[in-house]
């Protein structure tokens, strides 16, 4: 977008801050009402012709155009990594570091890492995770997936929201 000293052309077709039609005006012109009136001349259509140019607040214009493409938040997932002998007092820990991630906005991934021969007892990763569910109850949130055995690994996915 072309501003104020920046538009090079010799006539432009005016639109004033409150959308009102001022007609084809000089460019020299144009920007001087700008001026009076405390705003710039901002580009809007320039491949028109002659180009569209309009009176208005060009910081504010951009201020709310980046406030646009900013306040779209994107979740991200976080991940809490915990073993099959995992003691009390330590899930206790992650389930409070998962309550933070979803208070964030933030997906919580639990994975359970078996190693060796624990795989064979994977009703105790089972287990866990109804604890951690247990833990978590009264707190806004919802299972995205499942626990789920996947090789050597179990994995449950926390999301933000009501149950």
């Amino acid at each position: 977008m072309r501003v104020n000293e920046e538009i090079r052309v010799k006539e432009v077709r005016l639109v004033d801050e409150n959308g009102k039609q001022l007609g084809v005006v000089n460019v020299r012109e144009a920007i001087q009402m700008a001026r009076e009136r405390g705003y710039d001349l901002v580009e809007v259509a320039p491949n028109t012709n002659p180009p569209v140019c309009r009176i208005m607040d060009y910081g504010k214009y951009k201020y709310q155009l980046e406030k646009k493409t900013s306040s779209k938040k994107t979740s991200t997932v976080k991940e809490i990594k915990i073993r099959p002998q995992i003691s009390d007092h330590d899930l206790q820990l992650k389930v409070k570091h998962i309550k933070r991630f979803l208070e964030d906005g933030n997906k919580a991934r639990v994975t359970l890492f078996f190693r060796g021969r624990e795989i064979v007892h994977s009703e105790t990763g089972m287990k866990i995770f109804d604890k951690i569910k247990a833990l978590l109850i009264g707190f806004a949130h919802k299972i995205e997936q499942e626990p789920r055995l996947e090789g050597n690994t179990m994995s449950m996915i926390i999301a933000p929201g009501k149950d």
